[in-house]
């Protein structure tokens, strides 16, 4: 019996070892990846070279005041990425003939579209209003003042009142110079229209006009 049975396990054919077949070209797997990593290195490739990619654009060469005419030497070029935001900064060679500012630019800050147009668009004026001589530190050009009326000792009861708020400080002389109009010092400040007769009224009748610095304002 013993013999029968080992005759009969020696008779049946061994299982075959399965073998692992290699990818081939038609393998859908192989194809997908192959895919993904060439997308991969193209996308890779692509912000490598955006952001080796710049374009000139105008920075400003010092502060700039609404008001003021732009020329070559109150800009300098600055190289910047070339992506979507640089459409918003003046490009180097953009720079028109007679184009205003409109609105305050800070020193090396670059100088956006947006804030250039005809000196017909400018809606301050410059109102210089002596300051005398205990004006604030903080007041500087490109700072924000508050500008009130005090009203002469004399005046009865009139207490000191708000002209105009917030205004622009386009440039501060303290004094020594021939801008100098008073012993004290000097404030140019930029006036929205509007504002002008009550600020002009005041500084032309009795009492003073006084800047106050705006704490935390300075662009």
């Amino acid at each position: 019996m013993t013999g029968v049975l080992m005759g009969t396990r020696d008779s049946l054919p061994a299982p075959a070892a399965p073998r692992l077949r290699r990818p081939g070209w038609r393998d859908p797997r192989l194809v997908l990846g192959i895919v993904l990593v060439a997308v991969s290195v193209g996308l890779g490739v692509a912000v490598v070279d955006g952001a080796r990619t710049t374009v000139t654009v105008h920075a400003a060469a010092r502060e700039l005041t609404p008001g003021t005419t732009l020329a070559a030497a109150d800009v300098r070029p600055v190289e910047i990425a070339a992506d979507a935001t640089a459409e918003l900064y003046l490009a180097a060679e953009a720079l028109a003939e007679g184009t205003v500012v409109l609105r305050g630019i800070g020193a090396g800050e670059l100088v956006p579209r947006s804030a250039l147009g005809a000196a017909s668009a400018v809606s301050v004026r410059p109102v210089a209003v002596p300051a005398g001589p205990h004006l604030s530190a903080a007041v500087v050009a490109g700072s924000r003042v508050d500008l009130w009326h005090v009203p002469e000792q004399d005046e009865g009861a009139a207490s000191p009142a708000p002209l105009v708020t917030g205004v622009e400080v386009a440039e501060v002389d303290r004094g020594g110079s021939t801008l100098s109009i008073s012993s004290g010092a000097v404030v140019h400040v930029l006036v929205p229209a509007e504002d002008l007769p009550a600020v002009l009224a005041a500084l032309a009748g009795p009492g003073e006009v006084t800047p106050v610095a705006v704490p935390g304002a300075a662009r």
